[in-house]
């Protein structure tokens, strides 16, 4: 039988602000159905089981209708992540509605992720924009079983993914006026953890930013249609059960985009040197294998700019047999930018493979002759200089000649009407 347990006190005082409850009475448990669902194949894979890692023993089996903490009541499945599955719960105590987010046994990133909530919960700085802009982590537990340790986090519920709000529009890009009204979020967002949290995201994302609900009936329609439809679920040998996520209902009603996931970020240092960032957003000083810094957020947002506002990826890093291909990608970057500084690739020692000791280019790999103005595909005359003028504020090899989150807040394509 699984058990709770509490996180060492410093992680308890850090993460749970809800201290206001043990004096309210508890909301009554809901009853879910445990027979009138449909019954899916076992046999075939679902959800995390997909995962190319997947183990039955890393992975905690939640059940809806279960109670962790005496408090939080599982409603149903939200989704699932590379290291984590997602839920939305009811808080007994505060009757609210919450999500459950449960890590892979023993995760380092839901570790990772938890200390930095915690470490952003310890600051208590109120009074930055950009502080509202970020998910939050209202507390955290542990479940033991006999399997291992499976790390939780609390979060205030939120909506839909970017990524699912611009793949529902028909063009499949978001507006003009759109983006810019997300980048401003982000870019806040962003400077508040560079300046004063000293921390840096390195995992920026459409499915790593949500939007904030402002119609909170999606949340309890979604428990009715658990209690009156139950998800499709598969139950294995060992009584564990897979279930199927059940989707928030479409709403026009979205909130402000809110950056989540810290499941790989990093603090408490000036500089770094692990392999960080989605592979199509990673930092010219990653791909080489040099030093970085925060100035890896602005790259990785200036190149999903560009994905949120164009038909195309800006770089695909990968070879003709659709492989991941460092030399590819360099390639690509030179196309876009030019040659990298001399002293760039001096310091780095994987830079020889691709670049001689001029700093030309010496790889059996094409570089494409298109430039941005070529690529840019929704804008013309000045709009489109001002446009290609901010994202290349953050293309540049050199961390230290990339504009800050704050610069950036003020240019002029982001603050034009």
């Amino acid at each position: 039988m699984a058990s709770i347990l509490r996180l060492p006190s410093r992680f308890s005082r850090a993460i749970s602000p809800w201290r206001s409850w043990a004096h309210r009475h508890a909301s009554p448990v809901r009853a879910f159905s445990q027979s009138n669902f449909p019954l899916l194949d076992p046999a075939e894979k679902l959800e995390e089981e997909s995962l190319s890692w997947y183990s039955p023993r890393n992975f905690y089996p939640v059940k809806i209708g279960e109670v962790f903490q005496s408090r939080y009541q599982v409603v149903g499945k939200l989704g699932y992540g590379g290291y984590s599955t997602v839920w939305l719960c009811r808080d007994l105590q505060q009757h609210a509605y919450v999500t459950l987010k449960v890590f892979e046994r023993n995760s380092a990133e839901g570790q990772r992720e938890t200390e930095a909530y915690a470490h952003l919960n310890s600051l208590n700085i109120v009074d930055h924009a950009g502080a509202k802009l970020i998910r939050k982590a209202l507390d955290t537990f542990i479940i033991t079983s006999p399997d291992g340790n499976f790390g939780c986090l609390i979060h205030p519920p939120l909506g839909m993914r970017l990524y699912d709000f611009r793949t529902q529009l028909r063009a499949k890009v978001l507006p003009e006026k759109i983006v810019k009204l997300t980048l401003v979020h982000l870019l806040l967002a962003l400077d508040y953890l560079h300046t004063e949290a000293g921390i840096v995201h390195t995992d920026i994302q459409e499915k790593n930013i949500m939007m904030a609900i402002e119609d909170p009936s999606i949340l309890t329609d979604f428990e009715e249609q658990e209690k009156s439809h139950p998800s499709p679920r598969k139950i294995l040998d060992d009584d564990r059960m897979i279930y199927a996520s059940r989707k928030l209902k479409k709403t026009k009603q979205h909130g402000r985009p809110t950056l989540c996931d810290f499941g790989q970020a990093r603090f408490g240092s000036h500089t770094y040197s692990d392999d960080i960032q989605p592979w199509v957003y990673r930092a010219p000083e990653v791909v080489l294998r040099l030093p970085w810094n925060e100035k890896v957020d602005v790259w990785n947002v200036g190149v999903l700019t560009w994905d949120l506002f164009q038909q195309s990826h800006l770089f695909y890093g990968r070879d003709l047999n659709r492989k991941p291909s460092d030399g590819h990608h360099l390639a690509e970057m030179v196309g876009i930018v030019g040659l990298p500084p001399r002293e760039m690739i001096r310091g780095s020692e994987y830079a020889v493979e691709f670049f001689d000791g001029e700093g030309n280019w010496k790889a059996d790999i094409k570089i494409p002759t298109e430039s941005l103005e070529m690529l840019e595909g929704n804008l013309s005359g000045e709009s489109q200089q001002l446009f290609l003028r901010f994202l290349r504020k953050m293309l540049t090899w050199k961390a230290e000649e990339r504009a800050s989150a704050r610069e950036l807040l003020d240019d002029p394509w982001l603050r034009s009407a």
